[in-house]
């Protein structure tokens, strides 16, 4: 992973952690359950935002460096991990 999106990623991490600490006082507060809803809908996002880095990151570098090895079998676990990746998230 390059240092520069490791950077990015742990800030991104940080705040999110800062927004689920929200959430439990929120709970402890006994907040509006529309309210909680609508942070735990931000928490997702931010999750949601932070695993799209990760997977373009992924398949710029990892999978392009299969692609470019020539290495099929390389090629075809990059592709495997993928799928299995998009299955488990996207459902």
């Amino acid at each position: 992973m390059r240092d520069a999106l490791k950077t990015s990623l742990k800030k991104r991490l940080n705040r999110i952690e800062g927004q689920v600490r929200g959430l439990s006082r929120m709970v402890d507060e006994d907040r509006y359950c529309i309210d909680i809803i609508t942070q735990i809908a931000a928490v997702r996002a931010a999750l949601g935002r932070v695993e799209n880095e990760l997977l373009h990151d992924h398949v710029g570098h990892c999978v392009a460096h299969a692609i470019a090895s020539g290495d099929k079998a390389d090629q075809r676990k990059k592709i495997d991990e993928l799928m299995e990746v998009f299955g488990r998230t996207r459902t």
